[in-house]
């Protein structure tokens, strides 16, 4: 039915809108911040009336559980909070990089109720998206820099990830629940 690939990427890799970066287009921008405004609320949504047999589940062949990806979400989302903040507040701040598969094999990430989880991505977004609203077009060109990047990238390529990240783990736990 689906490759593995598409499973893996149901929404495809992310891709960052050519110009942006220099020129964020204030309607994407609005429209990134709107979608990391309703994440939270879409994933309790999607996870609530899942049972613990699917949020055991992986949602493909050597994936995490159902139930790993939610507290990956919370730990990806506060790191990129926090990013948020150094790239506001420090001249292109360097971040650091960890591991997500570790920590996903961590003790909280396989016994811990994922309502804690969620309960960190309603908190982490509603400061998230409070911070970035309050921004002028030219605050999105702030730039901050990756080990894991060659060049710097911008506040908007951040905020255009962490849309895209949500969107895209919605689409992999979407996966389960289908017949």
């Amino acid at each position: 039915m689906y490759s593995l690939e598409q499973r893996q990427y149901p929404i495809g890799k992310f891709h960052f809108p050519e110009n942006s970066n220099a020129q964020p287009d204030p309607a994407l921008l609005a429209d990134w911040i709107a979608q990391l405004e309703a994440f939270p609320q879409a994933l309790r949504l999607m996870v609530g009336p899942m049972s613990p047999e699917q949020l055991d589940t992986p949602y493909r062949p050597g994936g995490w559980a159902v139930k790993q990806v939610i507290h990956h979400l919370a730990d990806s989302h506060l790191n990129a909070y926090i990013r948020i903040k150094l790239i506001l507040t420090e001249e292109q701040p360097l971040v650091k990089p960890y591991d997500e598969a570790r920590w996903a094999e961590l003790a909280d990430a396989q016994s811990t109720e994922i309502a804690a989880s969620i309960a960190i991505l309603e908190g982490i977004h509603q400061r998230m998206v409070a911070a970035l609203r309050a921004l002028s077009p030219a605050d999105f060109e702030r730039t901050f820099r990756h080990p894991e990047y060659s060049e710097a990238r911008s506040l908007a390529y951040l905020t255009a990830l962490y849309a895209w990240h949500g969107r895209h783990h919605l689409a992999q736990i979407a996966l389960i629940l289908e017949p």
